[in-house]
């Protein structure tokens, strides 16, 4: 069993109501994430506890540069969200790390699964 995990401060309102249907994640992680694929969604920091908050199946995998996402990507990743400059914002955030447009991203779909 896989496990998306979110950060509970930028991500657990949106994930609890839906609005949250996409993850771009830096790098190439199409290996790890297949179409198909039942995964929990969780919220918690990096190395420690963890909530799971539903089962999610991914409907779809795709690996682009950051410049190449759609606004709909960009809006399903956050719905505040209206720029690429938004999504290296929160990028750098999360990884630490100096990103630019060319960066390579997987962008995650994924459904809730109600059990």
């Amino acid at each position: 069993m896989y496990a998306l995990n979110f950060y509970s401060e930028l991500y657990e309102g949106v994930l609890n109501d839906a609005r949250k249907t996409v993850t771009i994640r830096l790098g190439d992680k199409s290996d790890k994430y297949k179409t198909g694929h039942i995964v929990w969604i969780t919220v918690g920091p990096r190395y420690g506890r963890r909530q799971k908050l539903y089962s999610a199946i991914i409907d779809k995998v795709d690996v682009k540069s950051i410049s190449e996402l759609s606004p709909r990507d960009i809006e399903r990743e956050n719905p505040e969200f209206r720029s690429e400059d938004d999504v290296i914002g929160v990028l750098t955030r999360i990884y630490g790390e100096f990103i630019t447009p060319a960066h390579k991203v997987t962008v995650v779909y994924f459904s809730r699964i109600d059990e």
